[in-house]
């Protein structure tokens, strides 16, 4: 049976506006799971034109995306950091991972009736077929694991079943992995601070629904101040966030930042008002942010930098997936050079 190093996979699309749920989504936990796996983080730019996107500023997020791995914690020379569009393996296995998954299977993909909406048939192909592209950016590498929340589930149950699929077809058992999940910690889904019912948000027309990455203290204090909440003091128990969103977020955010639990934060504040808790949770925001931000703006004021390390880290990923997909040309069926 063939065994397979740990190895974790995960992408953020360059779309530009990080924000503070991307960090305690994912990013946080990419530089926290460098302590324990081999990692390959990837900026998703092939994943980005799936929609319409202006070149120049795909460019800009691309480093910025890059920047905030960096910034947060990420080191890019013990581990990887690249952008997907310089390493051919990602769209030449997804081409033939569009022949291995089934018409059907992409049918029930429920991000993709929610990204489409009303004008599906207005869709790109890529955008349909894009759950093909994620599993090959993860098996390119035979990754183990993967970061996700659980939105995520549904599209590497897809991998996983793209993987068994090709493993049975060309009778090569093990040849691909079945990548795991690992799950983001609860409390790690964080809300617009216009509307706790909403997910905090890049495309929200309103930059006061969340925060930036990249926002200064004042910007900070202000969105903190303007987040909507209810006119009750904050309650003694978890319980009483269950009917209050706006609260149970603004709880949530402190919570995540102190990697302690809705109770600990309420066993502080409990009774006080929001006006109190609203300073805190600025001063927490602002220290925690404050230095990644600032780090970003170096590196992105440096783009010559940044883009030398998205080089570096893209031949070290081509050195890892061109093998294995030269294996894979092998199984399918496919004459190629040989050096």
């Amino acid at each position: 049976m063939t065994t397979h190093k740990p190895l974790v996979f995960s992408g953020v699309q360059p779309t530009g506006n990080l924000h503070l749920g991307n960090y305690l989504g994912a990013i946080r936990n990419f530089v926290r799971l460098q302590q324990s796996y081999s990692c390959l983080y990837c900026v998703v730019d092939m994943h980005a034109i799936t929609v319409w996107q202006e070149p120049a500023e795909l460019r800009n997020a691309t480093r910025e995306v890059a920047s905030a791995f960096i910034a947060a914690g990420v080191d890019p020379k013990a581990h990887i950091i690249f952008n997907q569009s310089q390493v051919p393996s990602h769209a030449e296995l997804a081409w033939i991972f569009n022949c291995v998954a089934r018409i059907g299977w992409l049918n029930r993909m429920t991000q993709f009736k929610d990204k489409a909406g009303s004008n599906r048939e207005k869709a790109s192909v890529g955008l349909y077929a894009y759950p093909n592209l994620m599993a090959a950016d993860i098996l390119a590498y035979r990754a183990t694991h993967v970061p996700i929340g659980e939105d995520q589930t549904q599209h590497l149950e897809l991998a996983r079943d793209i993987a068994q699929k090709f493993n049975t077809d060309f009778s090569v058992p093990d040849f691909f992995p079945q990548p795991e999940a690992l799950l983001q910690p609860e409390g790690a889904r964080i809300m617009s601070l216009k509307d706790g019912a909403k997910k905090m948000s890049k495309s929200d027309p309103s930059d006061l629904s969340r925060i930036n990455l990249n926002d200064d203290a004042d910007t900070i204090a202000k969105k903190i101040r303007k987040a909507r909440t209810d006119p009750e003091p904050l309650p003694e128990a978890t319980e009483g966030l269950k009917e209050r969103p706006e609260a149970r977020n603004l709880v949530g955010i402190y919570a995540a930042l102190t990697d302690t639990r809705a109770e600990d934060v309420l066993r502080e504040f409990g009774g006080a008002e929001f006006s109190r808790f609203k300073g805190q949770l600025t001063d927490l925001c602002v220290v925690k942010l404050g230095p990644i931000g600032a780090e970003m703006k170096r590196l992105t004021a440096d783009p010559a930098h940044v883009d030398a390390i998205l080089a570096d880290g893209a031949a070290r990923a081509r050195a890892i997936s061109a093998p294995i997909l030269a294996e894979v040309y092998d199984v399918v069926g496919f004459i190629r050079a040989r050096s």
